[in-house]
């Protein structure tokens, strides 16, 4: 079988900076195309956006030093500012708070409980993410006792969720998740 010939670095960050150069431009055009044609509207803004999102993903992706429960931390939070920041911009109907964060969290939550059983050995390396993910669920009931949701069911079932999968993994995975703890904060 004939493999591709690998990219050298300095070739490779060449095209990575030509890459975000385009994506500059095309971020200009877009803003001018948006205040010439509609400027009632944003959505340059919400374009914008998705170009952020794709190099957040595409930079955090290069770092051969992350794990997928890294990338599932990060996905999660960056798709979760941005959902705010399109409901925001499109007048905030409250659909972020509502409905895409509590299912980001669901889903960011089922991913970390299938990493868990799938290789529950190597937890350890997930241990802290997870912690963080479960902080991070945390918003909805948040926004619940803020009165800044008007969907409960879903908040109660991301934060219900959330903390089934924590519990399953404190259950399987108890000395690991101890041993990193006090390994990462030097307890």
């Amino acid at each position: 079988m004939i493999y591709p010939k690998r990219i050298k670095a300095n070739n490779r960050d060449k095209i990575l900076y030509g890459l975000l150069m385009g994506s500059v431009v095309i971020a200009i055009l877009l803003v001018v195309i948006n205040k010439i044609t509609s400027p009632g509207f944003p959505w340059a803004g919400i374009a914008n956006c998705g170009i952020i999102y794709a190099w957040v993903t595409v930079i955090y992706s290069m770092n051969r030093n992350t794990n997928i429960a890294g990338h599932i931390l990060v996905q999660a939070i960056a798709i979760s500012l941005i959902t705010l920041y399109i409901d925001y911009r499109l007048g905030f109907k409250g659909w972020s708070i509502d409905i895409s964060i509590p299912i980001i969290i669901i889903i960011a939550n089922i991913i970390m409980f299938v990493l868990t059983i799938v290789s529950h050995k190597k937890y350890i390396k997930y241990a802290i993410y997870q912690l963080i993910i479960v902080i991070f669920s945390m918003l909805p009931g948040i926004f619940m006792a803020k009165h800044l949701t008007h969907n409960i069911v879903l908040s109660i079932v991301a934060s219900a969720i959330s903390a089934v999968n924590f519990i399953v993994t404190l259950c399987l995975c108890a000395g690991d998740v101890k041993e990193a703890i006090v390994r990462k904060f030097h307890i």
